[in-house]
């Protein structure tokens, strides 16, 4: 499993992390800024995501691509 940190609150809307993985990420058309697919709010404009292995590769593509550097990965055990 990997767990997915997504602080909202700070996108810019730049959709590097939709480029990277098309069905794990959104851009809102409400406001702009992305949406993570499938996570929950956990505290003031954090969100996050427990996704299986196989969805490492194209999130870590989104968190590296990421320009205001706020996607975060781990892998769980």
């Amino acid at each position: 499993m990997i767990r997915i940190f997504f602080q909202r609150n700070k996108c810019i809307g730049c959709n590097a992390c939709v480029e990277a993985n098309k069905t794990r990420w959104r851009v809102s058309r409400k406001d702009g800024k992305c949406n993570l697919i499938g996570a929950k709010e956990k505290r003031g404009g954090i969100f996050i995501a427990d996704l299986e292995n196989e969805e490492y590769e194209q999130n870590l593509k989104a968190s590296e691509n990421c320009a205001a550097k706020i996607i975060t990965i781990e892998k769980k055990d």
